[in-house]
């Protein structure tokens, strides 16, 4: 959420960001409620100012006529300020909904445009050229019994699935993988709930709901099933104060992670790329303002890490305005090199890394405080995928097939796994 009493001074820039978002946002609407409560809140400040004299006139002696006089006045004031309290209370609530719609900033070297529109920043690794006729990742699963799309069908619906064999040993080999790599850059591991209450998942602002949602929620319950770890790690300092010298806060966590995929017909589904419910490895920073950039590049450099050390090449990407989500500042994704993805293969979505600046905080309400100064801000918040399970799968058993039926595993994870590679059965 933005600071309200910053829409009139900064207005064209919020139409501007809404606009490059392609989000329809009425600013001019939240800009007059923001008037309504700062009237309000003058008007009630005055009545306190004249409280305060009064009760400062209370403390000396009175007669008694001008005593029951000083009372009845004072019974006035108490009326009059309940009103404005009440009056202020209404006009922040009529004001809540208009700020939660309106996006974050935009950086200003974010591209203008929607999916297609990214800026491409580097690659790096060469994709493949095979000298057999490669298979895509459903295919390798039919020879390897790897995974099982009909009894996710059938057991739970469609888009879900059952790991099997090797592939459960290959999840839990990236998962451990990963908590290395991020340890190692100093993020702290945690094994997160996988559910979050409606006010932590709407605080991080992944609150759409409706025919567009991906949150699953649960019937007769305040929780929602979560997207990603960003959402509970995001929580555990909701309504915090935290110290300058605590900052930055390094968090990764491991959970499973629920989409609906609503509104995803047509995009590229196949087998495991796009699905309800997967594990994640996630990283969650808080930083102080001026922090944030510079953390932004840390945990893309986790990411590339990660990506090299399994062998995958990539492209890393800078995401354009209007494939921005609200709490996004600016949103570097990246792409790993998928030989089967569409027609002769193509680069497919594999980790995203946010700069949210202050945008969740103001709505989750963690400030700190520096040192010797009394006024409190509120911090940066950023997140980044170390990995996502099922698409890192897809990417190592298309890019490391070999002619034999077999998949390779790269050296940096076959400690991980046991294994040097994946054999036909």
């Amino acid at each position: 959420m933005l600071d309200p009493r910053i829409l009139e001074s900064r207005r064209d820039e919020i139409v501007a960001s809404c606009k490059s978002r392609r989000v329809d946002v009425d600013v001019d609407a939240a800009i007059a409620a923001q008037r309504r409560v700062t009237e309000v809140q003058t008007e009630l400040n005055r009545l306190n100012e004249r409280r305060n004299a009064h009760q400062a006139a209370g403390k000396r002696k009175l007669e008694a006529a001008e005593r029951e006089a000083h009372v009845a006045e004072g019974r006035q004031l108490k009326e009059q300020g309940a009103a404005l309290e009440k009056r202020l209370a209404d006009e922040r609530a009529a004001l809540q909904p208009l700020m939660l719609a309106i996006p974050n900033f935009l950086h200003p070297d974010s591209p203008q445009g929607g999916e297609a529109d990214f800026n491409e920043l580097r690659r790096v690794g060469e994709p493949r050229v095979f000298d057999f006729q490669p298979l895509d990742h459903m295919a390798i699963s039919e020879k390897l019994d790897l995974f099982d799309f009909e009894a996710g069908a059938k057991v739970s619906g469609q888009k879900w699935y059952f790991l099997k064999n090797e592939a459960v040993l290959l999840e839990l080999a990236l998962q451990r993988m990963a908590i290395d790599y991020v340890m190692e850059a100093g993020f702290a591991p945690f094994a997160t709930p996988d559910v979050a209450r409606k006010e932590i998942v709407d605080g991080l602002a992944f609150s759409p709901r409706g025919s567009e949602s991906q949150i699953y929620s649960i019937e007769g319950t305040d929780l929602d099933l979560i997207g990603t770890a960003e959402i509970t790690l995001g929580g555990i300092n909701a309504d915090s104060l935290l110290d300058e010298a605590d900052l930055p806060l390094r968090m990764s966590g491991i959970s499973h992670c629920f989409r609906t995929e609503a509104g995803s017909a047509g995009r590229e589904s196949k087998g495991l790329y796009r699905v309800h419910q997967f594990t994640k490895v996630e990283m969650f920073a808080i930083t102080r303002p001026e922090d944030s950039a510079s953390m932004h590049e840390e945990i893309v450099a986790v990411e590339e890490r990660l990506l090299q050390a399994l062998e995958i090449p990539y492209r890393v990407i800078d995401i354009a305005a209007g494939d921005l989500g609200a709490p996004a500042y600016r949103k570097f994704d990246i792409e790993g090199w998928m030989p089967m993805r569409g027609d002769g293969g193509d680069y497919g979505e594999l980790t995203s890394a946010s700069n949210c600046t202050d945008y969740q905080a103001r709505r989750l309400k963690t400030r700190f405080r520096r040192a010797d100064v009394k006024k409190n801000e509120f911090v940066h918040t950023l997140n980044g995928t170390a990995i996502a399970v099922p698409r890192t799968i897809v990417a190592i058993l298309e890019n490391h097939q070999r002619s034999d039926g077999s998949v390779a595993i790269p050296a940096a994870l076959q400690s991980y796994l046991g294994l040097e590679s994946i054999g036909p059965r």
